[in-house]
């Protein structure tokens, strides 16, 4: 390999992509902090504005997947503002546990008040934590989920790993995010809403379209639908297969350990 070639493919592994921009890797797990510190106030405002209130539907379909028991201990990974967390503290009950996980302290802050305003607080607790090196104990969890969460990762094959490890044997990931829509047209209207109305409904009623153009932007960079499977399948997980839901607009993407 020639000195030119290196030097072109140490760039590419420092650098990543923050929207469609291309930055330092190092950087990107702060500039995405900046996004959700600004948004976390009217997150689950602008959730059910952005999708029409469709999301409520996503993340009931991915608990019933889930294959949630009495007892099970459960990492609700970028869990933000708690709404599969509240759902599957109720069902694991008083044996089991939840652990409501995220990166960004704004984030966990409301998802705790929330949460605790339900009157949700005996088999809940909160971590603060880097996808990449989860601070926990191998063979840990039943289950682990991610929604809406992956894509704002910065090495998303070292996060698979880290969830991958924590995991017991015979457990199992869902990963709950935007992906590729199945037909063209529905495509080409996804892709008009997301970067004409998205930002725009961001900046009325969160006071900050940047942001909200930076998440459109974030959905177009992230791996399709196989690709991600594929990316699942490298790292250890087995019977890997994804369901997609709303054309494709979103996909849940389910393995196991074993």
């Amino acid at each position: 390999m020639s000195d030119s070639e290196q030097n072109t493919q140490q760039d590419q592994e420092n650098t990543t992509h923050f929207g469609f921009k291309t930055v330092e890797s190092k950087d990107k797990a702060s500039m995405v902090a900046g996004v959700f510190h600004s948004v976390a106030q009217q997150y689950d405002i602008m959730n059910d504005l952005m999708s029409f209130g469709i999301h409520r539907l996503w993340k009931r379909f991915t608990i019933d997947a889930s294959g949630v028991r009495p007892g099970n201990k459960i990492l609700d990974l970028a869990g933000g503002t708690g709404d599969l967390t509240a759902r599957f503290s109720q069902l694991v009950g008083r044996e089991g546990k939840v652990i409501l996980a995220d990166i960004n302290s704004s984030m966990l802050n409301v998802g705790r008040e929330k949460l605790r305003n339900k009157g949700l607080v005996q088999n809940i607790e909160y971590v603060q934590a880097n996808a990449e090196y989860l601070p926990f104990d191998d063979n840990t969890f039943d289950i682990v989920t991610i929604a809406f969460g992956l894509r704002n990762v910065t090495d998303k094959d070292k996060a698979l790993a880290s969830i991958f490890r924590v995991l017991k044997p015979g457990g199992r990931l869902l990963v709950l995010e935007f992906s590729k829509p199945e037909h063209e047209l529905l495509n080409k209207a996804y892709d008009f809403y997301s970067f004409n109305i998205l930002p725009k409904m961001g900046e009325v009623i969160a006071k900050d379209g940047d942001s909200y153009q930076y998440l459109a932007e974030s959905i177009r960079m992230h791996p399709d639908q196989e690709t991600l499977k594929s990316m699942m399948e490298a790292v250890g997980f087995e019977q890997t297969t994804y369901h997609n839901l709303t054309g494709g607009v979103v996909a849940l993407h389910k393995g196991y350990k074993f």
